[in-house]
């Protein structure tokens, strides 16, 4: 079963916020929707911009914790190497 690590973000070079989960569609479609409660409704952060396949959920944890470790310029130059428009990636997991 895959795992994945991914970061949201509210708008280019805005709020991130970085997370780890086995059904990727489920979650972000979960944030979309406003039904994970926490940091990501309160401010609103519904955009898939970078996302990372494991293949343990051990890896994925690990990832995600060194990502929240990262400055804010180390995130942003990670998510335009895979992303550079910033386009919300959702759709594009979801076929």
């Amino acid at each position: 079963m895959p795992y994945y690590t991914y970061i949201l973000a509210k708008a280019r070079n805005s709020t991130f916020y970085t997370g780890v989960t086995n059904d990727l569609v489920r979650r972000v479609w979960e944030h979309k929707e406003g039904l994970a409660d926490g940091f990501t409704r309160q401010y609103a952060i519904k955009n898939l911009v970078y996302y990372e396949v494991h293949d343990d959920v051990t890896a994925a944890i690990m990832r995600e914790k060194l990502i929240k470790k990262w400055r804010r310029s180390m995130k942003m130059q990670a998510i335009e190497r895979m992303n550079p428009d910033w386009r919300d990636l959702y759709d594009d997991i979801c076929q």
